[in-house]
């Protein structure tokens, strides 16, 4: 468990379109075997530490004939932001991708007082 304590706590959250490989012949529509898109997300405000973020898929299209394989995560989560990875393998074909996410962590309080 992540405990936040002497600060507040800010929640950001936002969407991301991955790729469109469809329309632009991408390797993630073309190619076969393990095939890597990452995307970076800056915050709007740092976060005080890194935050813990969480990231869906919000919108799939994929081929309809081979299976469907991915993996989503978020990596390199720093104070000001972080990278979306999607991964897939094998035949998948895979069209569009977006990504939805969520991201927990310290903030300053508005009230604290700086001594500097």
């Amino acid at each position: 468990m992540r405990r936040i304590s002497d600060s507040a706590v800010g929640i950001l959250d936002g969407s991301a379109m991955l790729f469109s490989a469809f329309e632009e012949g991408g390797e993630m529509w073309t190619g076969t075997g393990p095939r890597r898109s990452v995307t970076h997300v800056g915050f709007s405000e740092a976060f005080d530490a890194p935050p813990t973020v969480h990231v869906s898929i919000t919108m799939w299209d994929t081929d309809s004939v081979p299976n469907q394989r991915m993996d989503i995560g978020a990596i390199n989560v720093t104070r000001q932001g972080f990278d979306i990875e999607f991964r897939t393998w094998g035949d998948s074909r895979v069209a569009r991708v977006r990504a939805g996410w969520l991201a927990i962590g310290p903030v300053r309080y508005v009230d604290n007082w700086d001594y500097d």
